[in-house]
Protein backbone atom coordinates (compact mmCIF):
# COMPACT_ATOMS: atom_id res chain seq x y z
CA UNK A 1 0.00 0.00 0.00
CA UNK A 2 1.26 3.28 -0.88
CA UNK A 3 2.16 5.98 2.10
CA UNK A 4 0.62 9.72 2.06
CA UNK A 5 4.77 10.35 0.60
CA UNK A 6 4.48 7.88 -2.05
CA UNK A 7 1.67 8.79 -3.27
CA UNK A 8 2.37 12.27 -3.82
CA UNK A 9 5.68 11.63 -5.62
CA UNK A 10 3.54 9.17 -7.53
CA UNK A 11 1.20 12.25 -8.49
CA UNK A 12 4.55 14.71 -9.10
CA UNK A 13 5.69 12.09 -11.59
CA UNK A 14 2.28 11.75 -13.05
CA UNK A 15 2.39 15.42 -13.53
CA UNK A 16 5.51 15.89 -15.29
CA UNK A 17 4.39 12.84 -17.68
CA UNK A 18 1.11 14.64 -18.55
CA UNK A 19 2.54 17.66 -19.29
CA UNK A 20 4.84 16.08 -21.84
CA UNK A 21 2.14 14.16 -23.23
CA UNK A 22 -0.50 17.04 -23.17
CA UNK A 23 1.86 19.26 -25.47
CA UNK A 24 0.11 20.54 -28.92
CA UNK A 25 1.55 18.06 -31.67
CA UNK A 26 -1.30 18.33 -33.61
CA UNK A 27 -4.47 20.45 -34.54
CA UNK A 28 -6.59 17.67 -34.87
CA UNK A 29 -5.55 14.83 -32.39
CA UNK A 30 -3.07 14.09 -29.18
CA UNK A 31 -1.64 10.96 -29.06
CA UNK A 32 -0.63 9.90 -25.15
CA UNK A 33 1.87 7.57 -24.70
CA UNK A 34 2.70 8.12 -21.20
CA UNK A 35 0.74 5.00 -19.91
CA UNK A 36 1.02 1.41 -20.75
CA UNK A 37 -1.99 1.87 -23.45
CA UNK A 38 -1.85 4.41 -25.87
CA UNK A 39 -4.40 6.57 -26.37
CA UNK A 40 -5.35 8.56 -29.07
CA UNK A 41 -7.91 12.04 -28.30
CA UNK A 42 -9.38 12.77 -31.86
CA UNK A 43 -10.50 16.61 -31.19
CA UNK A 44 -13.33 16.33 -34.06
CA UNK A 45 -16.25 14.78 -31.95
CA UNK A 46 -13.90 14.71 -28.81
CA UNK A 47 -13.63 10.76 -29.36
CA UNK A 48 -11.13 8.63 -27.09
CA UNK A 49 -9.63 5.23 -28.43
CA UNK A 50 -7.91 2.63 -27.00
CA UNK A 51 -4.66 1.57 -29.66
CA UNK A 52 -3.09 -1.72 -29.08
CA UNK A 53 -0.17 -1.86 -26.60
CA UNK A 54 2.43 -3.06 -28.88
CA UNK A 55 2.16 0.00 -30.68
CA UNK A 56 3.73 1.98 -27.67
CA UNK A 57 7.15 1.67 -28.04
CA UNK A 58 6.93 2.31 -31.71
CA UNK A 59 5.09 5.52 -31.16
CA UNK A 60 7.24 6.51 -28.88
CA UNK A 61 10.30 5.94 -30.91
CA UNK A 62 8.52 7.66 -34.03
CA UNK A 63 7.88 10.62 -31.39
CA UNK A 64 11.08 11.33 -30.29
CA UNK A 65 12.56 11.16 -34.23
CA UNK A 66 9.93 13.81 -34.73
CA UNK A 67 8.49 12.22 -37.66
CA UNK A 68 4.68 13.34 -37.69
CA UNK A 69 3.77 12.49 -41.14
CA UNK A 70 4.86 8.36 -39.86
CA UNK A 71 3.35 8.98 -37.03
CA UNK A 72 -0.31 10.45 -38.92
CA UNK A 73 0.28 6.99 -41.53
CA UNK A 74 -0.14 5.14 -38.56
CA UNK A 75 -3.26 6.73 -36.28
CA UNK A 76 -4.93 7.06 -39.85
CA UNK A 77 -6.90 3.69 -39.72
CA UNK A 78 -8.10 4.49 -36.31
CA UNK A 79 -9.10 7.94 -36.84
CA UNK A 80 -12.57 8.90 -37.93
CA UNK A 81 -13.16 10.65 -41.07
CA UNK A 82 -15.86 12.38 -39.83
CA UNK A 83 -17.78 15.99 -41.02
CA UNK A 84 -16.81 18.93 -38.44
CA UNK A 85 -18.89 18.66 -35.52
CA UNK A 86 -18.29 22.38 -34.78
CA UNK A 87 -17.78 25.10 -37.74
CA UNK A 88 -16.81 28.51 -37.49
CA UNK A 89 -20.50 29.86 -37.72
CA UNK A 90 -21.38 31.49 -33.86
CA UNK A 91 -24.36 31.05 -31.66
CA UNK A 92 -26.53 33.90 -32.70
CA UNK A 93 -29.15 35.46 -30.89
CA UNK A 94 -29.75 32.73 -28.53
CA UNK A 95 -32.77 32.60 -25.34
CA UNK A 96 -31.68 32.84 -21.91
CA UNK A 97 -32.40 29.86 -19.82
CA UNK A 98 -30.41 31.28 -16.78
CA UNK A 99 -30.05 34.82 -14.77
CA UNK A 100 -27.66 35.23 -11.84
CA UNK A 101 -28.78 38.41 -9.61
CA UNK A 102 -26.43 40.38 -7.98
CA UNK A 103 -29.06 40.52 -5.41
CA UNK A 104 -25.98 42.57 -2.93
CA UNK A 105 -23.57 44.29 -4.49
CA UNK A 106 -21.96 44.03 -0.63
CA UNK A 107 -20.18 41.85 1.27
CA UNK A 108 -18.79 41.93 5.01
CA UNK A 109 -15.64 39.76 4.15
CA UNK A 110 -12.28 41.57 2.73
CA UNK A 111 -11.14 38.38 0.59
CA UNK A 112 -7.87 39.12 -0.43
CA UNK A 113 -9.09 37.86 -4.35
CA UNK A 114 -12.10 39.54 -4.67
CA UNK A 115 -12.54 39.96 -8.25
CA UNK A 116 -15.79 41.95 -6.96
CA UNK A 117 -13.72 44.55 -5.68
CA UNK A 118 -14.57 43.58 -2.21
CA UNK A 119 -18.26 42.66 -3.32
CA UNK A 120 -19.20 45.95 -4.90
CA UNK A 121 -17.78 45.96 -7.90
CA UNK A 122 -16.41 49.05 -8.27
CA UNK A 123 -19.31 51.01 -6.66
CA UNK A 124 -21.38 52.12 -3.57
CA UNK A 125 -22.61 49.06 -2.05
CA UNK A 126 -26.03 48.46 -2.78
CA UNK A 127 -28.94 45.72 -2.69
CA UNK A 128 -31.18 44.84 -5.72
CA UNK A 129 -35.00 46.20 -5.33
CA UNK A 130 -37.48 44.15 -4.72
CA UNK A 131 -39.10 45.42 -8.49
CA UNK A 132 -35.70 44.49 -10.08
CA UNK A 133 -35.64 41.26 -9.25
CA UNK A 134 -38.96 41.00 -10.11
CA UNK A 135 -38.90 42.33 -13.88
CA UNK A 136 -35.32 39.72 -13.96
CA UNK A 137 -37.64 37.11 -13.65
CA UNK A 138 -40.19 38.09 -15.83
CA UNK A 139 -37.90 38.89 -18.29
CA UNK A 140 -36.44 35.13 -18.28
CA UNK A 141 -39.89 33.57 -18.31
CA UNK A 142 -41.16 35.61 -21.55
CA UNK A 143 -40.67 33.57 -24.13
CA UNK A 144 -40.63 29.73 -22.09
CA UNK A 145 -42.67 27.04 -23.15
CA UNK A 146 -44.09 24.30 -20.82
CA UNK A 147 -41.68 22.30 -19.50
CA UNK A 148 -38.90 24.15 -20.45
CA UNK A 149 -36.03 24.38 -17.45
CA UNK A 150 -34.99 27.57 -15.92
CA UNK A 151 -32.10 28.46 -13.62
CA UNK A 152 -31.76 31.48 -11.09
CA UNK A 153 -28.82 31.94 -9.09
CA UNK A 154 -28.48 34.18 -6.24
CA UNK A 155 -24.82 36.03 -6.08
CA UNK A 156 -22.82 38.68 -4.76
CA UNK A 157 -20.94 39.87 -2.96
CA UNK A 158 -22.78 38.06 -0.11
CA UNK A 159 -26.33 37.83 -1.07
CA UNK A 160 -27.56 36.46 2.31
CA UNK A 161 -27.11 40.47 3.44
CA UNK A 162 -30.23 40.84 0.99
CA UNK A 163 -32.14 38.08 2.44
CA UNK A 164 -35.96 39.43 2.08
CA UNK A 165 -35.01 39.94 -1.92
CA UNK A 166 -33.57 36.44 -1.61
CA UNK A 167 -37.09 34.98 -0.19
CA UNK A 168 -39.33 37.30 -2.23
CA UNK A 169 -37.43 36.98 -5.56
CA UNK A 170 -37.87 33.20 -4.89
CA UNK A 171 -41.55 32.89 -3.96
CA UNK A 172 -42.40 35.47 -6.83
CA UNK A 173 -40.47 32.83 -9.85
CA UNK A 174 -41.99 29.97 -8.35
CA UNK A 175 -45.42 31.27 -8.43
CA UNK A 176 -45.09 32.42 -11.97
CA UNK A 177 -43.03 29.49 -13.37
CA UNK A 178 -46.16 27.08 -11.95
CA UNK A 179 -48.71 29.54 -13.87
CA UNK A 180 -46.21 28.72 -17.18
CA UNK A 181 -45.55 25.17 -16.03
CA UNK A 182 -41.91 25.82 -16.44
CA UNK A 183 -39.36 24.30 -14.16
CA UNK A 184 -37.52 26.38 -11.85
CA UNK A 185 -33.84 25.86 -10.38
CA UNK A 186 -32.97 28.20 -7.66
CA UNK A 187 -29.12 28.10 -6.54
CA UNK A 188 -26.78 30.62 -4.17
CA UNK A 189 -23.07 30.97 -3.94
CA UNK A 190 -22.52 32.38 -0.05
CA UNK A 191 -19.85 32.63 2.21
CA UNK A 192 -21.83 31.10 4.92
CA UNK A 193 -20.98 33.35 7.56
CA UNK A 194 -25.05 35.14 7.60
CA UNK A 195 -26.71 31.59 7.62
CA UNK A 196 -29.54 31.09 10.25
CA UNK A 197 -31.77 28.21 10.78
CA UNK A 198 -34.75 29.44 9.12
CA UNK A 199 -32.42 30.20 5.77
CA UNK A 200 -31.50 26.15 6.10
CA UNK A 201 -35.30 25.61 6.12
CA UNK A 202 -36.23 27.54 3.16
CA UNK A 203 -32.99 26.45 1.23
CA UNK A 204 -34.87 22.80 1.53
CA UNK A 205 -37.98 23.52 1.22
CA UNK A 206 -36.78 25.24 -2.51
CA UNK A 207 -34.57 22.69 -3.24
CA UNK A 208 -31.37 25.08 -3.79
CA UNK A 209 -28.30 24.31 -4.72
CA UNK A 210 -25.93 25.88 -2.24
CA UNK A 211 -22.32 26.41 -2.64
CA UNK A 212 -20.20 27.86 -0.10
CA UNK A 213 -16.70 29.38 -0.57
CA UNK A 214 -14.79 27.55 2.04
CA UNK A 215 -10.82 27.75 1.27
CA UNK A 216 -9.62 25.37 3.41
CA UNK A 217 -8.09 24.60 6.97
CA UNK A 218 -9.11 27.38 9.87
CA UNK A 219 -5.65 29.09 9.09
CA UNK A 220 -5.19 28.94 5.69
CA UNK A 221 -9.13 29.99 5.39
CA UNK A 222 -8.72 33.04 7.61
CA UNK A 223 -5.52 34.43 5.74
CA UNK A 224 -7.31 34.67 2.53
CA UNK A 225 -11.08 35.31 3.61
CA UNK A 226 -11.00 37.60 6.68
CA UNK A 227 -13.74 39.58 7.69
CA UNK A 228 -13.56 43.37 6.92
CA UNK A 229 -12.58 44.02 10.58
CA UNK A 230 -9.61 42.09 10.15
CA UNK A 231 -10.51 38.73 12.38
CA UNK A 232 -10.91 35.11 11.26
CA UNK A 233 -14.45 34.05 9.52
CA UNK A 234 -13.71 30.31 9.34
CA UNK A 235 -15.54 29.07 13.22
CA UNK A 236 -18.41 30.93 12.43
CA UNK A 237 -18.86 29.50 9.13
CA UNK A 238 -17.99 25.87 10.45
CA UNK A 239 -20.98 26.71 13.36
CA UNK A 240 -23.58 27.80 10.86
CA UNK A 241 -22.84 25.35 8.35
CA UNK A 242 -23.11 21.95 9.71
CA UNK A 243 -26.68 21.81 10.59
CA UNK A 244 -27.29 22.73 6.94
CA UNK A 245 -24.66 20.04 5.59
CA UNK A 246 -26.88 17.77 8.31
CA UNK A 247 -30.31 18.95 7.03
CA UNK A 248 -29.54 18.10 3.12
CA UNK A 249 -32.28 15.98 1.91
CA UNK A 250 -33.93 18.69 -1.24
CA UNK A 251 -31.16 20.60 -1.53
CA UNK A 252 -27.27 20.03 -2.01
CA UNK A 253 -24.73 21.53 -0.02
CA UNK A 254 -21.16 22.33 -2.47
CA UNK A 255 -17.73 23.36 -1.33
CA UNK A 256 -15.97 25.54 -3.70
CA UNK A 257 -12.48 26.06 -2.40
CA UNK A 258 -10.26 29.26 -4.65
CA UNK A 259 -6.80 27.64 -4.90
CA UNK A 260 -4.04 30.26 -4.57
CA UNK A 261 -0.15 29.74 -2.61
CA UNK A 262 -1.47 30.35 0.09
CA UNK A 263 -3.62 27.18 0.33
CA UNK A 264 -1.83 24.60 -2.33
CA UNK A 265 -1.97 21.46 0.01
CA UNK A 266 -5.53 20.61 -1.42
CA UNK A 267 -5.67 16.68 -0.89
CA UNK A 268 -6.35 17.17 3.19
CA UNK A 269 -9.12 19.85 2.19
CA UNK A 270 -10.59 17.67 0.25
CA UNK A 271 -10.88 14.77 2.33
CA UNK A 272 -11.77 17.10 5.05
CA UNK A 273 -14.77 18.63 3.10
CA UNK A 274 -15.89 14.89 2.14
CA UNK A 275 -15.77 13.71 5.48
CA UNK A 276 -17.91 16.68 6.37
CA UNK A 277 -20.94 15.93 4.42
CA UNK A 278 -20.90 17.84 1.48
CA UNK A 279 -22.68 16.91 -1.19
CA UNK A 280 -19.54 17.58 -3.93
CA UNK A 281 -16.14 19.57 -3.36
CA UNK A 282 -14.48 21.94 -6.30
CA UNK A 283 -11.44 22.77 -6.65
CA UNK A 284 -10.97 26.52 -8.91
CA UNK A 285 -7.26 27.98 -9.68
CA UNK A 286 -7.18 31.71 -8.96
CA UNK A 287 -5.97 33.12 -12.31
CA UNK A 288 -7.24 36.85 -12.37
CA UNK A 289 -7.96 38.85 -9.19
CA UNK A 290 -8.08 42.74 -9.46
CA UNK A 291 -4.61 43.54 -7.97
CA UNK A 292 -3.10 39.99 -9.31
CA UNK A 293 -2.71 39.36 -5.45
CA UNK A 294 -2.27 35.70 -4.51
CA UNK A 295 -2.62 34.42 -8.47
CA UNK A 296 -1.22 31.41 -9.37
CA UNK A 297 2.08 31.93 -11.63
CA UNK A 298 3.50 28.91 -13.87
CA UNK A 299 5.51 27.39 -11.15
CA UNK A 300 1.92 27.21 -8.74
CA UNK A 301 0.43 26.08 -11.94
CA UNK A 302 2.70 23.03 -12.21
CA UNK A 303 2.19 22.39 -8.18
CA UNK A 304 -1.26 22.76 -8.71
CA UNK A 305 -1.41 19.83 -10.91
CA UNK A 306 0.20 17.38 -8.79
CA UNK A 307 -2.33 18.37 -6.17
CA UNK A 308 -5.28 17.73 -8.20
CA UNK A 309 -3.70 14.71 -9.79
CA UNK A 310 -2.91 13.44 -6.00
CA UNK A 311 -6.96 13.87 -5.20
CA UNK A 312 -8.06 12.01 -8.84
CA UNK A 313 -5.92 9.18 -7.43
CA UNK A 314 -8.07 8.96 -4.37
CA UNK A 315 -10.51 9.53 -7.01
CA UNK A 316 -10.33 6.42 -8.55
CA UNK A 317 -9.17 4.29 -5.36
CA UNK A 318 -12.90 5.29 -3.95
CA UNK A 319 -14.23 4.49 -7.37
CA UNK A 320 -13.32 0.78 -7.42
CA UNK A 321 -13.74 0.24 -4.06
CA UNK A 322 -17.54 1.07 -4.81
CA UNK A 323 -17.22 4.17 -2.18
CA UNK A 324 -18.60 7.83 -3.24
CA UNK A 325 -15.66 10.28 -3.44
CA UNK A 326 -17.52 13.76 -4.85
CA UNK A 327 -14.69 15.78 -6.02
CA UNK A 328 -16.06 17.87 -8.46
CA UNK A 329 -13.34 18.67 -10.81
CA UNK A 330 -12.79 14.71 -11.92
CA UNK A 331 -16.93 14.25 -11.76
CA UNK A 332 -17.31 16.86 -14.43
CA UNK A 333 -14.54 15.68 -15.77
CA UNK A 334 -15.76 11.83 -16.66
CA UNK A 335 -19.04 13.18 -17.51
CA UNK A 336 -17.92 15.44 -20.59
CA UNK A 337 -15.29 12.30 -21.89
CA UNK A 338 -18.35 10.18 -21.68
CA UNK A 339 -20.45 12.28 -23.72
CA UNK A 340 -18.12 13.21 -25.95
CA UNK A 341 -18.20 16.72 -25.09
CA UNK A 342 -17.14 19.44 -27.89
CA UNK A 343 -18.10 22.84 -27.73
CA UNK A 344 -17.35 26.62 -29.09
CA UNK A 345 -17.22 28.12 -25.85
CA UNK A 346 -15.91 27.57 -22.30
CA UNK A 347 -19.61 27.88 -21.17
CA UNK A 348 -22.93 29.53 -21.54
CA UNK A 349 -21.65 33.02 -20.60
CA UNK A 350 -23.40 35.80 -22.78
CA UNK A 351 -25.67 32.59 -24.34
CA UNK A 352 -27.83 30.88 -22.11
CA UNK A 353 -26.77 32.40 -19.26
CA UNK A 354 -26.39 36.08 -18.22
CA UNK A 355 -25.65 38.31 -15.01
CA UNK A 356 -28.11 40.85 -13.75
CA UNK A 357 -26.53 43.90 -11.72
CA UNK A 358 -28.31 45.53 -8.96
CA UNK A 359 -29.19 47.70 -10.78
CA UNK A 360 -30.57 46.01 -13.51
CA UNK A 361 -27.81 45.93 -15.91
CA UNK A 362 -27.18 42.84 -18.01
CA UNK A 363 -23.93 41.34 -18.74
CA UNK A 364 -21.83 38.10 -20.06
CA UNK A 365 -21.80 36.62 -16.25
CA UNK A 366 -21.77 37.21 -13.01
CA UNK A 367 -18.21 38.06 -13.06
CA UNK A 368 -18.85 40.59 -15.58
CA UNK A 369 -21.29 42.68 -13.37
CA UNK A 370 -20.28 46.70 -13.98
CA UNK A 371 -17.57 45.80 -16.51
CA UNK A 372 -18.16 47.23 -19.73
CA UNK A 373 -16.37 44.07 -21.54
CA UNK A 374 -19.35 42.16 -20.97
CA UNK A 375 -22.06 44.71 -21.34
CA UNK A 376 -25.40 42.87 -22.51
CA UNK A 377 -28.28 45.37 -22.57
CA UNK A 378 -30.54 46.05 -19.55
CA UNK A 379 -33.64 44.60 -18.31
CA UNK A 380 -35.34 48.06 -19.23
CA UNK A 381 -34.26 47.83 -22.46
CA UNK A 382 -33.57 44.41 -23.44
CA UNK A 383 -30.60 42.29 -24.50
CA UNK A 384 -28.06 44.47 -26.61
CA UNK A 385 -28.51 41.97 -29.91
CA UNK A 386 -25.52 43.54 -31.31
CA UNK A 387 -23.23 43.38 -27.96
CA UNK A 388 -24.25 39.86 -27.47
CA UNK A 389 -23.77 39.09 -30.99
CA UNK A 390 -20.58 40.52 -31.59
CA UNK A 391 -19.41 38.59 -28.06
CA UNK A 392 -20.22 35.14 -29.37
CA UNK A 393 -18.61 35.98 -32.98
CA UNK A 394 -15.06 37.02 -30.82
CA UNK A 395 -15.75 34.21 -28.35
CA UNK A 396 -15.73 31.63 -30.25
CA UNK A 397 -12.86 28.98 -29.71
CA UNK A 398 -12.05 29.68 -33.36
CA UNK A 399 -11.42 32.97 -33.26
CA UNK A 400 -9.26 32.21 -30.46
CA UNK A 401 -5.44 32.00 -30.02
CA UNK A 402 -3.80 29.65 -29.55
CA UNK A 403 -6.95 28.20 -29.15
CA UNK A 404 -7.99 27.09 -32.59
CA UNK A 405 -4.95 25.05 -33.45
CA UNK A 406 -4.97 23.23 -30.18
CA UNK A 407 -6.20 19.36 -29.41
CA UNK A 408 -7.60 20.44 -26.28
CA UNK A 409 -9.57 23.66 -28.10
CA UNK A 410 -13.36 21.42 -27.88
CA UNK A 411 -13.04 19.92 -24.72
CA UNK A 412 -11.59 23.52 -23.27
CA UNK A 413 -14.34 25.80 -25.01
CA UNK A 414 -11.16 28.55 -24.90
CA UNK A 415 -11.56 29.04 -20.98
CA UNK A 416 -13.28 31.55 -18.75
CA UNK A 417 -13.75 34.82 -21.13
CA UNK A 418 -13.66 36.57 -17.50
CA UNK A 419 -10.09 35.19 -16.82
CA UNK A 420 -8.85 35.67 -20.47
CA UNK A 421 -9.73 38.77 -21.02
CA UNK A 422 -7.94 40.20 -17.62
CA UNK A 423 -4.90 38.42 -17.43
CA UNK A 424 -4.60 36.30 -20.76
CA UNK A 425 -3.83 32.67 -21.44
CA UNK A 426 -1.43 31.45 -18.66
CA UNK A 427 -3.27 28.30 -17.86
CA UNK A 428 -3.22 26.72 -20.81
CA UNK A 429 -0.48 23.93 -19.62
CA UNK A 430 -2.29 23.30 -16.36
CA UNK A 431 -5.57 22.56 -18.31
CA UNK A 432 -4.30 20.31 -20.88
CA UNK A 433 -2.50 19.02 -18.31
CA UNK A 434 -5.25 18.13 -16.32
CA UNK A 435 -7.38 16.85 -19.05
CA UNK A 436 -4.79 14.34 -20.23
CA UNK A 437 -4.99 12.83 -16.70
CA UNK A 438 -8.59 12.89 -16.73
CA UNK A 439 -8.90 10.93 -19.62
CA UNK A 440 -6.06 8.71 -18.83
CA UNK A 441 -7.83 8.51 -15.48
CA UNK A 442 -11.47 7.79 -17.60
CA UNK A 443 -9.69 4.90 -20.01
CA UNK A 444 -8.46 3.52 -16.27
CA UNK A 445 -12.03 3.14 -14.73
CA UNK A 446 -14.18 2.09 -17.46
CA UNK A 447 -11.52 -0.98 -18.29
CA UNK A 448 -11.27 -1.74 -14.90
CA UNK A 449 -14.67 -1.13 -13.45
CA UNK A 450 -16.53 -4.66 -13.34
CA UNK A 451 -19.62 -4.21 -15.87
CA UNK A 452 -23.04 -6.02 -15.41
Amino acid sequence: MRTDIDQQSYAERLARQVLLDSQPQHTDYNLITSGRIPLLFETNGSRLLRLHPNMRLSLLQLQQLGDQSLIDAVLLPYREQAPSYIDDAPVQDPRTFALSLAIAQKCNLGCSYCYASQGEFGEAAKSMDILTAMKAIDFLLEDKQPGEPIQISFMGGEPLMNRAGIRTTTAYASEMALAKNVQVNFSITTNGTLIRPEDIAFFENYRFAVTISLDGSKEEHDLLRPLKNGKGSFDMILKNIMPLLRSQMQMQVSARITVTPQNMHISDTLQKFIDMGFHSVGLSPLLHANDQHNELNDHGLKDLLSEMIACGLAFEKAILAGKPYPFLNMMNAYKEIEKNTHKPYPCGAGAGYLGVSATGDLAACHRFVNDDKGAMGTLEKGIDTVAQNNWLQERHVHQQEPCKSCWARYLCGGGCHHEILGNGRKACDFIRGWLTFCLQSYDRIRHLLPTN
